[in-house]
């Protein structure tokens, strides 16, 4: 099986991962995805062997209006989805905003916004199309992903390598995931 259809299928058998992406889809949000450890936690915990992959801390929600930047508009979002279900911290960001904290060059999509953050593992977002089927976007690609590999995206190699560096000692993922293999840029 090539890894998309395993992600579509780890996505698909999961039913709290799935609850959370109908969720979302229910709100229509242009260009909206669930994204980086929603997506990563479950493909670590399967790589694991481990038979339950309970959500991470916040759910990271990220869409993209141009439009619509105003971070009040995520906190309304956030609260429709917190009344929907409120077992979940949901985190959204309109990424249409995010080049400004990130001090990146206006981004066109969501996507595009996902080249510009830390990990290759952690570029990796999912939702549920208008056919119902699960979408899967990976810029980096899901390699590493599912390799088990914590590789710096371009940026976190040199200009923001120290924001990586303490990315991995504040996240701590060999506790959890002891197979994880940990990239300096210079390795792996």
């Amino acid at each position: 099986m090539d890894l998309l259809s395993e992600l579509q299928a780890l996505i698909a058998d999961d039913p709290m991962r799935l609850r959370v992406l109908h969720h979302v889809h229910d709100l229509r949000l242009p260009d909206c995805w669930v994204a980086a450890g929603f997506v990563r936690s479950g493909v670590w915990d399967r790589q694991h062997m481990r038979s339950d992959s309970p959500l991470p801390s916040d759910v990271d929600v990220i869409w993209f209006d141009r439009d619509r930047t105003s971070p009040d508009i995520d906190v309304h979002i956030e609260a429709a989805l917190r009344n929907a279900d409120s077992s979940v911290s949901w985190s959204v960001k309109n990424q249409a905003r995010m080049h400004l904290r990130n001090g990146d060059h206006p981004y066109s999509s969501a996507v595009e916004a996902m080249k510009a953050w830390p990990e290759t593992a952690t570029a990796a977002a999912v939702r549920i199309g208008e056919g119902g089927d699960i979408e899967v976007a990976a810029p980096f690609g899901l390699d590493d992903l599912f390799n088990l590999i914590v590789r710096p995206t371009d940026r976190f190699l040199l200009d923001k390598r120290q924001v990586y560096l303490d990315r991995l000692r504040s996240k701590d993922w060999l506790t959890t995931w002891p197979d994880l293999q940990i990239s300096y840029g210079d390795n792996v």
